[in-house]
């Protein structure tokens, strides 16, 4: 699609000077950038829209300001940019921050398709034993965005967001997962009970995390397809949910603390899953 008239020629790369806040291509940034359009995701900053890039994400447009364009890295992407995307806008850093989700803007956006979601992706990667993560009413993208990264750090195959936990494909989501939402197979928008079921049906043992439980993160095996569910923030899993594991993991503290941050928590069972996992590799 190429920008309207509205809009003055300027240079190369497919792009055209902005100059217009009421832009169709910055109107459209926002309805993605606030949730409106559910069919693309908002990319901020030069990393990040790297990271699209090389992970072959659909490109559908591009924003950035004439600051950023004039550093040889982003001039570098741009033009990389430009082979597969029509539609790109140069602006001011004034009418930058207009779009960005940040309070200060990050130079550059883009407006990419959404990745595919779901369990039929999950159960095609059986390159190796399954090592998921399944969150359930995570709804801090902050720290969804984190055990995101995490669990491709560790090894993880893949990730389940059932219940309300937050869109990992939120921007601040993705600025908190670092590209990893962008590589890791991720089914999103999963029911509890369905994505359990799911699991046994694999033969993927379930293990979630309970302040009641009597074995360590560290005694079980995690050397078999295995998903480590991790429950809301505040609430943690429902008695029934726990339930409905087929194991059940605490990890040790001491002094008067009761519980660790949900990403903490995340970082530390996966690291125990791949540091078995590692031994016997």
């Amino acid at each position: 699609m190429k920008i309207k008239s509205e809009n003055a020629e300027r240079g190369t790369r497919n792009s055209k000077l902005i100059v217009s806040r009421d832009n169709s291509l910055l109107r459209q940034a926002r309805a993605v950038r606030d949730g409106k359009d559910e069919e693309l995701i908002f990319v901020e900053g030069l990393r990040l829209c790297e990271e699209a890039l090389r992970s072959g994400l659909e490109i559908h447009a591009v924003v950035y300001s004439n600051e950023i364009a004039k550093k040889e890295r982003a001039a570098a992407l741009l033009t990389e940019l430009s082979k597969v995307c029509e539609r790109m806008g140069e602006v001011s850093e004034s009418l930058l921050a207009t779009v960005s989700y940040t309070k200060t803007p990050q130079g550059m956006i883009v407006l990419a398709g959404r990745p595919v979601s779901g369990k039929e992706r999950l159960a095609a990667a059986k390159d190796r034993p399954h090592l998921l993560v399944i969150m359930d009413g995570i709804n801090n993208p902050v720290n969804v965005g984190a055990i995101i990264r995490s669990a491709e750090a560790a090894g993880a195959t893949g990730v389940i967001t059932t219940g309300e936990s937050s869109d990992p494909f939120s921007p601040k989501a993705l600025r908190g997962a670092m590209g990893s939402a962008f590589r890791l197979t991720i089914w999103n928008g999963a029911s509890y009970r369905e994505a359990v079921a799911w699991c046994d049906e694999q033969k993927i043992k379930t293990v979630c995390t309970d302040v009641k439980a009597t074995e360590l993160h560290t005694e079980i095996d995690w050397n078999g397809p295995s998903a480590v569910i991790f429950g809301s923030e505040s609430t943690g899993l429902a008695a029934e949910q726990v339930e409905m594991a087929g194991a059940k993991v605490k990890i040790p503290m001491q002094g008067s603390v009761e519980s660790l941050n949900v990403g903490v928590a995340a970082a530390v069972i996966l690291y125990e899953a791949a540091r078995q996992r590692i031994a016997i590799g």
